[in-house]
């Protein structure tokens, strides 16, 4: 899309109208002002339009790819655009949940389209009372169980990748790929 020059967008601000009296009769002023009006009617219509431009939901779909750098957004250009919308607009959240269960919940539903649970707190005891015993070691991995919602298959090794990027460092992830959400006995192993 090009908002450079959109043919016969006329301007609210006409320039000519704006000219003390002395030019206003003047064909020549008239005629050139008119020129400047068709290059500054896109200028004027895009600043009149600023707010909208900043909504990841109301920007254009050119804009999109620009608004994710400003927030750290994940934009793939093959997303339907509802998507890449939805991945913009929820970017702020999802990096103040980034390393939490519920954050790579919702990362995984939002970029993926997969439903997930995860299980484990990677690694991480303690005890509130002072000298105590140790608590019994944690377990020593998170599991990721997905399992399809949007597509009817679910791609293991684009879920891993994902895994990796959003469990935190000292984390060791596993990840379960489930034929439908679990019942919680007996659910079965894909991958």
């Amino acid at each position: 899309m090009n908002r450079a020059a959109v043919p016969g967008l006329p301007s609210r601000y006409p320039i000519g109208g704006q000219l003390p009296a002395l030019y206003a009769e003047d064909d020549f002023a008239q005629r050139f002002t008119a020129g400047l009006d068709t290059v500054l009617a896109p200028v004027f219509a895009t600043l009149d339009n600023l707010p909208a431009y900043f909504d990841p939901r109301l920007a254009p779909a050119d804009f999109l790819a620009w608004l994710a750098t400003w927030v750290g957004g994940a934009d793939d250009p093959g997303w339907p655009e509802d998507q890449r919308r939805e991945a913009v607009a929820r970017a702020v959240e999802l990096h103040r949940r980034r390393g939490t269960r519920r954050g790579l919940v919702d990362a995984l539903r939002l970029v993926l389209g997969v439903g997930a649970e995860v299980g484990g707190d990677g690694g991480a005891a303690w005890s509130s009372t002072p000298g105590a015993a140790l608590p019994p070691p944690p377990a020593d991995e998170v599991l990721v169980r997905v399992w399809p919602l949007r597509e009817p298959t679910v791609d293991a090794d684009r879920v891993r990748a994902l895994v990796r990027t959003l469990c935190p460092v000292h984390t060791a992830c596993r990840v379960e790929v489930l034929a439908g959400p679990p019942t919680g006995e007996g659910d079965e192993n894909d991958a």
